[in-house]
C-alpha cells in the first residue's frame, strides 16, 4: 500500500500556485492521477468531479478567481455530507438522489480560499458509526494495513489524505469522527470547539454534537484550514467570537510553559486501555515534556456523557432520517436506529443539552482543573479489523463501538476542542494518536502545541 510522505503540503502547492511555479491545472491533474493510481486500494472516493475540477482548475489560472486564496490551486476532497452544488448529499447511502444547486457554506468558503474539489469521500450511512463500511460503497481500507480500519465515519477523507491523494480533506465530527480516521492513518485532526465553524445551511447538527473540521498530513495545512473555514453566520445556534489572531499566523509565535495533564484512564467506566495505546500516550506526553513544559498524570474522575450523547444522537438520526428523499432506501441498521429513536423527544433532547453544558464545567473543574491542556488516547484500544460490525443490528453495532468512542463522545458533547496526533504504531503497522484537548475556544494552543511537537520530530511518522 502506498504511503504518502513525499506528497507536498496544501501550503506549499498554493505558494507555488501564487508564485507562478506550478498551475492549478497542474496540481489538479496529479491529484486526479493519483486517484486513479490508488483509490482502488483504499476505496477512498464516491463521486470524482473530474470534469468540473479541471474547468475549475483552468478558470483559477485563467481569470486568476481565487488565485490569490491560501488554498490557491489545492486539491481537496470533502466528505459526502458536504453539499457541493451538482452531486448528490448521499449521506452514506440511498437517501438522497437529487443533486444540490448550491454549495454548503463550509464549501463556499473552500472554494473562495481557491481550494478545487476533485471529488466526495465515503462514509457509513449518517455518520452512525465509528467505522467506513457500509452496503452502498463497502469498506474503505486503510492505507497502512488494509485488513484493519481506517476510522469512521470521515474515513473516506483520511484515507483520501493517507494514501496521498489529496492534502486536505474535510470530515465532520459528532461522536469522534474526525479524530479516530485520524489516529488509525497518522494524520492530523482537528475536532474545533462547537460554534467555531459554520454549519450553514443548517442551524446544528445532531442537536450540537457534530462540528466540521478536516484531516492534513502537515499542522500548518490545519491552521490554514480553520482560517478558511472559521466564522459562524446568522444561521447557526452556536457562535464563537473570532479569534484574535490567525490560526496559521499564531504557530510562529513562541508557546509559554504549558501545565500539561496526561491519562490513560479511559472516560467511560469497564474499558481497558490496551498496553501499545498506553505505552504511546505515556511517550507522547514524555516528548511534551521534553520541550520543556510541565508534564503531569493524572486520573482523573470523568462526568458521564451518556446521558447527554444518546438522545441527542438518536434524535439527530431520527432528524436525517426525516429529511432525505427516499426514506424507504435507508440501509436495515439505520432504519432500525430511527425506529428506537421515539423517546428521544424535544424535551428529552433540551435536557441532554442542558446537561452537556454541565459536563462542559466540569471537565474544565476537576479534568482539566489547573492544566491548559489534557492528553489521553484518542480511542483505549488499537485500530480493529475490518468487518468489525458484520452482520449485527443496530443495538449490538452500538454496543460493539462503544470501547472505540469511549474516549472521544465527552468532548463533542462539552463543544470543547481536541486534535488528534500521530503518536505510534502498533504490531499490526497502524498508527496510534493520541489526543490533545483544551479548554473552548483554544484552537490556537492545540495547534500551536502540535507544531511544535512537528517541528520537533516528536510526532510519530511512518
Amino acid at each position: 500500500m502506498h504511503m504518502a510522505e513525499s506528497e507536498q503540503s496544501a501550503v506549499d502547492i498554493a505558494t507555488a500556485v501564487r508564485s507562478g511555479a506550478t498551475t492549478a491545472r497542474t496540481q489538479v491533474e496529479a491529484a486526479l492521477a493519483r486517484l486513479e493510481e490508488r483509490n482502488l486500494e483504499v476505496n477512498a472516493f464516491t463521486t470524482i468531479r473530474r470534469d468540473e475540477a479541471m474547468a475549475e482548475a483552468d478558470a483559477l489560472d485563467a481569470w486568476g478567481v481565487g488565485h490569490d486564496g491560501p488554498l490557491a490551486g489545492v486539491p481537496v476532497a470533502v466528505k459526502e455530507e458536504y453539499d457541493v452544488t451538482g452531486t448528490v448529499t448521499t449521506l452514506g447511502g440511498c437517501g438522497n438522489s437529487t443533486p444540490k444547486i448550491r454549495d454548503s457554506e463550509a464549501i463556499r468558503r473552500l472554494r473562495a480560499a481557491g481550494a478545487i474539489i476533485i471529488g466526495k469521500t465515503t462514509m457509513p450511512e449518517f455518520g452512525q458509526f465509528p467505522f467506513t463500511e457500509s452496503m452502498v460503497t463497502g469498506i474503505t481500507r486503510n492505507p497502512f494495513n488494509p485488513g484493519r480500519t481506517v476510522g469512521g465515519s470521515s474515513g473516506g477523507s483520511a484515507a483520501a489524505v493517507a494514501a496521498g491523494i489529496v492534502p486536505i480533506a474535510l470530515g465532520a465530527d459528532g461522536g469522534g469522527s474526525i479524530r479516530i480516521p485520524a489516529a488509525c492513518t497518522g494524520l492530523i485532526g482537528l475536532k474545533p470547539s462547537r460554534g467555531r465553524i459554520s454549519l450553514a445551511p443548517n442551524a446544528m447538527h445532531w442537536y450540537a454534537l457534530v462540528v466540521l473540521g478536516g484531516l492534513t498530513r502537515t499542522v500548518h495545512d490545519s491552521a490554514v484550514l480553520l482560517d478558511v473555514l472559521a466564522g459562524a453566520t446568522e444561521v447557526d445556534r452556536f457562535r464563537l467570537d473570532p479569534p484574535t489572531m490567525s490560526y496559521a499566523a499564531g504557530l510562529g509565535e513562541p508557546l509559554p510553559r504549558l501545565r500539561v495533564a496526561w491519562t490513560t484512564k479511559p472516560v467511560m467506566p469497564g474499558i481497558s486501555t490496551q498496553a501499545p495505546v498506553a505505552a504511546a500516550v505515556e511517550d507522547m506526553a514524555r516528548r511534551i515534556g521534553a520541550l520543556g513544559h510541565r508534564v503531569e498524570h493524572v486520573w482523573p474522575r470523568w462526568p458521564s456523557p451518556t446521558d447527554a450523547f444518546v438522545p441527542q444522537f438518536y434524535a439527530g438520526m431520527r432528524e436525517e432520517a426525516e429529511s432525505v428523499e427516499h426514506p424507504d432506501r435507508l440501509e436495515p441498521r439505520t432504519r432500525q436506529t430511527v425506529a428506537l429513536s421515539r423517546w428521544a423527544t424535544p424535551r428529552v433532547v433540551d435536557r441532554a443539552m442542558r446537561r452537556g453544558e454541565a459536563i462542559a464545567d466540569a471537565l474544565d473543574a476537576r479534568v482539566l482543573g489547573a492544566a491548559d491542556v489534557l492528553v489521553l488516547p484518542v480511542m483505549p484500544g488499537i485500530a480493529p479489523r475490518v468487518g468489525l460490525l458484520d452482520d449485527l443490528d443496530t443495538i449490538r453495532a452500538q454496543l460493539a463501538t462503544v470501547p472505540h468512542v469511549a474516549n472521544l463522545a465527552i468532548f463533542n458533547v462539552s463543544g470543547h476542542p481536541a486534535i488528534s496526533v500521530p503518536a505510534g504504531f502498533d504490531e499490526h503497522g497502524v498508527p496510534i494518536g493520541a489526543q490533545i484537548v483544551a479548554r473552548r475556544g483554544r484552537e490556537d494552543l492545540l495547534l500551536r502545541l502540535a507544531a511544535e511537537l512537528e517541528g520537533a520530530g516528536a510526532l510519530a511518522r511512518s
